[in-house]
């Protein structure tokens, strides 16, 4: 059972579970209240979870009342500054009618009203101090939204001053670091977060304030976070992962140097090899190397970077174990990769060859990691090196010709492809969850790839193909499912990888035409079409009707491509899955057959149909 408080956030309309938080604040106040200095304690009963419908009512109603009254919300901020209420919910409640204050009404208070908030918050953060048990994090998340919406209402006028007197007042208190790392975060979600909508003048303040932050406090915070990763990082994980995540959200707006230095970055590598902190710190060098900045600056960043990982042992993908730190560090690999290929492109059009030849090797001397990450068995770590390996094979395409270790890498890049595509075991086809959609969009990436690869080098790609399918066609009876459906697929993909005009894959160049055209030979007429697994079958009937042209071609392959789609194969498989897959590709595929040599196979074909609808 809960209670639904509306409290709008921007845009967005927050329904609050009862599991509320609260918290205390300012024993002065700072003016008046036209409300009584206590709160309607039978209205607060109905905050309760287990709360009969008529005291949650009455609660509802009690939070419009406080949110409509010019003074009513000073009750509440009494009740956290003196630490009045210990049920979670309640101070939950109070921060919430506070909230809906300084977002909605501040412009509107008095100076001693606008001074009372503040105290509020102080006295509440300073209690915090001195707490033996931290409150939950609902209240602190909502604590540290209140403390950032003050903030942004009144750092450019009237709290200058607001991170210094924070970090006076918290030092390296760990209850105070947390409310002071997640006020941080709230920030960055008011001011800088780029998913959320501003108004232009919202816009415009948030510009004025990442300035002014610059310019007063940055360098003060930047220090406050080193301080604090070097205190925690041993004793207190979750203190120093949030520290992380700040350095990480900050680091896109601010002055890198204050990051990009031996200090810090030697703090956070040595972080790396720390179990609990890895993952966190990860990330935080990804945002490093993300930042935008001039091309040579970067090449260089990510050059030294590399090192001192390489030198750590870090590229030694085999002998780690921790598939999740793995996957972290294939992104920030996938990063770095992409940042040089960035830097190359950049210096390339400025037509500096000595140092776009030098951003073009340091490209090249991470292919070798990136193709472990990429040939990885946990597709999650191979997912996150995709957009490296895709733009490394756009830089190949532009290049006039390619060396021998550039073709090398093209092909080792096929291979991975190639065995990446496959299933595995535990694929559930009759049933398929999240892991299975999943797949699929690895797959899909996967595919980007390949039609990348063959606007590098079309031939090498078509002679991987059909190299890979012949062999696999030849002992298809012996050959485990996977490796068969994944044959058939990369003849499929083709296709669309090798492009023809209104599909005439079988006219044009010789040598692409006879290779397909050999390739759809084999697939009619090897007897793949009776494998038993339901993959195999559908791609087998998916890629017949892709190349439906081979037919006009070879039209001695129709009658038994028909006999397929007619009985236990196609339109009489067992799965109903197959069945409504297959009745839509017959369909289209007596379509474009509608020529002359069908009418001979024309009665047949009925005389099929007819069985197969009295079935």
């Amino acid at each position: 059972v809960y209670i639904y408080i509306v409290n709008i956030h921007r845009t967005h309309a927050y329904f609050l579970q009862t599991n509320f938080y609260f918290v205390s604040a300012n024993p002065r106040m700072a003016c008046e209240s036209a409300l009584p200095a206590i709160m309607d304690e039978q209205a607060l009963m109905g905050l309760n979870p287990n709360a009969d419908a008529c005291y949650r009512q009455r609660a509802l109603a009690y939070f419009e009342q406080l949110k409509e009254s010019l003074d009513g919300w000073e009750v509440c901020a009494q009740a956290l500054a003196k630490g009045v209420y210990s049920d979670d919910h309640v101070k939950f409640f109070c921060f919430q009618v506070l909230e809906h204050q300084i977002k909605f009404r501040h412009g509107s208070l008095t100076a001693a009203q606008q001074q009372l908030i503040r105290d509020t918050l102080m006295k509440w953060l300073q209690a915090q101090l001195m707490n033996v048990h931290p409150e939950k994090p609902f209240i602190r998340n909502k604590a540290a939204q209140v403390l950032a919406l003050t903030f942004v209402m009144e750092y450019l006028t009237l709290w200058p001053k607001f991170f210094f007197d924070i970090l006076n007042l918290v030092g390296l208190n760990p209850n105070g670091v947390d409310i002071y790392l997640r006020t941080l975060m709230a920030i960055d979600a008011e001011v800088v977060d780029r998913d959320i909508l501003h108004s232009p003048e919202e816009t415009r303040r948030n510009t004025l304030i990442k300035d002014s932050m610059r310019g007063q406090c940055i360098p003060a915070l930047v220090e406050s976070w080193f301080q604090i990763l070097q205190t925690y990082q041993h004793t207190h994980s979750e203190l120093t992962c949030q520290c992380l995540e700040v350095v990480g959200a900050y680091v896109s707006w601010i002055d890198l140097n204050l990051i990009a230095n031996d200090r810090f970055v030697n703090l956070l590598l040595s972080q790396m090899s720390m179990e609990e902190l890895r993952e966190e710190a990860c990330d935080c060098l990804f945002e490093i190397v993300n930042k935008g900045m001039d091309p040579v600056d970067k090449t260089k960043l990510v050059e030294s970077l590399c090192q001192v990982l390489q030198s750590a042992g870090f590229f030694n993908i085999e002998q780690e174990e921790d598939v999740d730190f793995l996957a972290k560090f294939s992104r920030l690999v996938n990063g770095m990769g992409q940042s040089l290929v960035l830097s190359w492109t950049k210096l390339s059009k400025m037509g500096d060859v000595k140092v776009s030849a030098e951003a073009l090797r340091a490209v090249e001397a991470k292919v070798p990691l990136m193709l472990q990450l990429l040939i990885h068995e946990d597709d999650d770590i191979s997912a996150n090196i995709v957009g490296f390996c895709y733009d490394y094979l756009h830089v190949l395409k532009q290049l006039p010709a390619l060396n021998e270790q550039q073709k090398t890498n093209v092909e080792a890049i096929m291979l991975a492809v190639m065995n990446k595509l496959k299933y595995d075991d535990e694929y559930n086809f009759e049933n398929e969850g999240e892991d299975e959609a999943m797949f699929v969009e690895y797959r899909k990436q996967l595919k980007m790839l390949l039609d990348r690869l063959a606007q590098v080098s079309p031939e090498l790609l078509l002679e991987a193909v059909h190299r890979v399918f012949n062999a696999t066609m030849q002992n298809w009876q012996t050959v485990q499912f996977m490796e068969v459906e994944v044959a058939i697929r990369l003849l499929y993909m083709l296709g669309e990888a090798l492009p023809a005009s209104h599909g005439a894959h079988f006219s044009g160049d010789t040598t692409k035409t006879s290779t397909l055209q050999s390739m759809m030979r084999t697939l009619v007429s090897c007897g793949v079409s009776e494998y038993q697994h339901s993959s195999v079958t559908l791609e087998f009937f998916e890629t017949a009707v892709r190349y439906d042209k081979f037919f006009l071609v070879e039209p001695q392959h129709i009658p038994s491509v028909l006999m397929a789609f007619l009985d236990h194969r196609g339109l009489r498989h067992s799965s109903p899955k197959v069945r409504s897959r297959v009745a839509y590709l017959f369909s289209r595929f007596i379509k474009t057959l509608q020529c002359p040599l069908f009418i001979v196979f024309y009665t047949e074909l009925v005389k099929h149909i007819q069985k197969i609808s009295h079935n």
